[in-house]
């Protein structure tokens, strides 16, 4: 039998101070497309961000976050304060 040896690094391991506990995230069923879900759910995890927060961290363009924006808005999922978008309680 072959031993496997499975390496941690430093931010993995559990007496970390930056190890980040999981949280369960739901996504709301009126959400159809996989960019939406996307959008929300990261929106959920950080608590809200701007364009260049969504564009830099989930690696999509501007022209395709705007538009999944507006749809979470008009389902009232999410609000927009100034530039920044945050989530609806």
């Amino acid at each position: 039998m072959t031993q496997q040896t499975l390496e941690h690094s430093d931010q993995t391991r559990t007496d970390s101070p930056t190890t980040i506990q999981p949280t369960n995230h739901t996504v709301p069923e009126t959400l159809d497309s996989t960019g939406s879900k996307l959008v929300y759910l990261y929106l959920d995890s950080i608590g809200g961000g701007d364009i260049s927060v969504l564009r830099e961290s989930l690696d999509m363009k501007t022209i395709s976050i705007y538009p999944i924006l507006q749809t979470l808005s008009k389902k009232g999922l999410v609000e927009r304060d100034g530039d920044h978008y945050h989530i609806v309680a």
